[in-house]
């Protein structure tokens, strides 16, 4: 029987596509899709999910190794946080899994300022019965320490609970742990996937 359900937060609450971003920031599209790989695919891009770097060091990293776009990067990275907004049809999956009773908790790679960001932002939020953060743990997904430490914190059982998360590694992961998993794609499917594990 289901007892918790687990959400990712990027691509499955909150949208985030940051190369559509890029393009709207930068007109020339080459010039666009270097910085987005610069920035969002960088190592530093993971060290700041990991929670062992800040922004601005990061930024200057970035900049640092391409001096001939540091105004565009620090452009780029200005206020990205804004992208991060709620996909409202699986919000309301959340809230009428809330209402049914189940406990709700995140479990999402995710930086110290755009964390707090989104989540004094977004009312959502408040349907959680806790969650963990990459950046907090100095953790991230898929290690399976991170998935460990969910199960230690809230004494969850991996049999009695679904994880939705739309990276095929993370629910590779998951499952070994003994979780059942839901790769999300769209609010359709994953409705039809809770309705599978009698969740509706």
């Amino acid at each position: 029987m289901i007892k918790n359900i687990i959400f990712d937060l990027g691509r499955v609450l909150l949208n985030f596509e940051p190369l559509e971003y890029t393009y709207k920031k930068i007109p020339d599209k080459q010039r666009a899709y270097k910085i987005y790989q610069e920035i969002f695919k960088s190592d530093e891009w993971l060290m700041l999910d990991r929670g062992v770097i800040t922004e601005d060091e990061a930024i200057n990293r970035i900049c640092g190794r391409n001096p001939e776009n540091d105004q565009l990067i620090r452009e780029v990275m200005n206020n990205w946080y804004e992208i991060l907004t709620p996909m409202e049809d699986v919000v309301d999956i959340l809230k009428e899994l809330k209402l049914k009773g189940y406990k709700i908790y995140f479990l999402s790679n995710f930086h110290l300022l755009a964390f707090e960001r989104v989540s004094k932002k977004y009312d959502f939020f408040r349907n959680f019965n806790g969650g963990i953060v990459s950046y907090i743990e100095n953790l991230l997904k898929p290690e399976d320490e991170i998935y460990n430490k969910l199960v230690a914190i809230y004494g969850i059982n991996p049999a009695e609970s679904v994880i939705i998360d739309d990276t095929k590694d993370n629910v590779i992961s998951a499952e070994k742990l003994g979780f059942k998993t839901i790769l999300f794609t769209t609010s359709i499917d994953l409705k039809e996937k809770l309705f599978e594990y009698n969740c509706f």
